[in-house]
């Protein structure tokens, strides 16, 4: 029974679902979530069966940083009511249904953003461990799975594999192609491949760690004959979280103390530094195997997250951003063709996030592949105008993407 449904079997009245797309939009442009915050405590507080409420809560509480909270609050909406909708603008082109899981903004592919102010009728089904099932799938003319890869989802996206090979509708990113997005498993995938560079990668214990820092285990009977530096990161993380470059075996016992982990990767450090003494690091997008820029980070520092790279204090640096973006179709992703089409058959998935860079041969560095990559358009237009066309382009290949597959089934109507 749909637990949204007062005792006479009418629709509870509920709040407006705000969405992650607005909220981070406001949060991104230096916006104020505390006083909202506050506001939706309170009032869950008094309307505690309103999932839209809670839903909006917990995302306010993932951008303030408070994770915990953020995720009991978002179990607490689940449990209300599994599915929610973010409408089209206007008469809908196509109505996609999202299967996602519970987790914090990098768990599932971030669909609000692709599909923001378009004719995309979005529906998010969240689905996985302690969620009630809805008595009937709402119509949908194309099946995305949104769930990204993680230790803790890779049971659920394998069950996800079966209950696909009977689904009504065309589906997207067939979720046991997802699984092997793992740094090693994904490693173990592209690291022959053409024009593609991307070291070992292996997973190791901390007790392998331990004595990889006693001198009882060499690195390089780990990672195929590579030795230090490396670099090291717990398991599970994103956005540099416990990332380090690790020069010797006596620097480990001082990167186990810093980091409580049980299970890390580890990997040949590459120095990808260019001629100039930068690093750069790009995120592109392969949407049905064409690679799209998202951004470009250019640091002194080897680790670059876009955010911590200091592009909106460099008008240098954005202007060989806005310069490789336009260039982008016909020097970059030329030139590196032959290593995105094979990473595409590789992965076989229809959608993919790609955080890489260049060595100095030229090759494609590769540092992770993920479905559930942040993608957006919300940088300031008056600094970055040069990111608008390039966002569109993407935004309308993922549509196009979408219509295309939707024509595959006689159902659709358009």
């Amino acid at each position: 029974m749909d637990n949204n449904l007062s005792e006479d079997g009418s629709k509870k009245a509920q709040s407006k679902l705000i969405g992650l797309a607005p909220l981070m939009r406001k949060a991104f442009s230096g916006g104020d979530l505390k006083p909202l915050g506050t506001e939706l405590i309170a009032y869950s507080q008094e309307h505690p069966d309103d999932a839209h409420a809670l839903m909006n809560l917990a995302t306010v509480l993932l951008l303030l940083g408070h994770r915990d909270a953020a995720l009991s609050t978002q179990m607490e909406a689940l449990k209300l009511q599994p599915l929610y909708s973010i409408p089209a603008i206007g008469k809908p082109k196509l109505r996609l249904l999202a299967l996602m899981a519970e987790g914090d903004l990098m768990a599932n592919t971030p669909l609000e953003f692709l599909v923001e102010d378009s004719d995309i009728a979005l529906e998010m089904l969240y689905v996985g461990l302690g969620i009630p099932a809805i008595p009937e799938v709402p119509p949908h003319d194309v099946m995305f799975v949104a769930v990204g890869e993680a230790d803790d989802k890779n049971d659920l996206l394998l069950d996800l594999q079966e209950i696909i090979q009977t689904w009504p509708t065309p589906v997207l990113n067939a979720p046991e192609r997802i699984t092997h997005l793992g740094r090693d498993r994904a490693c173990a995938l592209l690291q022959d491949a053409p024009g593609v560079a991307m070291p070992t990668s292996a997973r190791i214990s901390r007790q392998t760690m331990e004595q990889i820092a006693s001198g009882q285990v060499a690195v390089s009977s780990i990672l195929d004959g590579d030795d230090f530096p490396i670099i090291a990161r717990p398991l599970g993380s994103h956005a540099g979280q416990g990332l380090r470059k690790i020069l010797s075996a006596e620097d480990v016992p001082d990167y186990l103390q810093a980091v409580p982990s049980e299970e890390f990767y580890i990997a040949r450090f590459v120095d990808y530094r260019s001629a100039d003494g930068q690093f750069r690091k790009y995120r592109i997008i392969l949407i049905d195997g064409k690679p799209f820029i998202s951004h470009m980070g250019i640091s002194k520092h080897w680790m670059i997250h876009y955010l911590n790279a200091g592009m909106t204090d460099s008008a240098e640096k954005r202007a060989e951003e806005a310069c490789f973006m336009e260039s982008f179709d016909a020097d970059f992703a030329p030139r590196h063709a032959t290593a995105f089409a094979e990473i595409f058959k590789r992965l076989d998935l229809d959608y993919v996030g790609i955080d890489c860079g260049e060595t100095q041969d030229g090759k494609l560095l590769i540092f992770e592949a993920d479905s559930d990559m942040i993608v957006h358009a919300m940088d300031p237009v008056d600094m970055f105008p040069y990111k608008q066309e390039p966002m569109k382009k993407l935004f309308a290949a993922f549509r196009d993407l979408l219509i295309k597959t939707a024509s595959m089934s006689p159902a659709y109507q358009g």
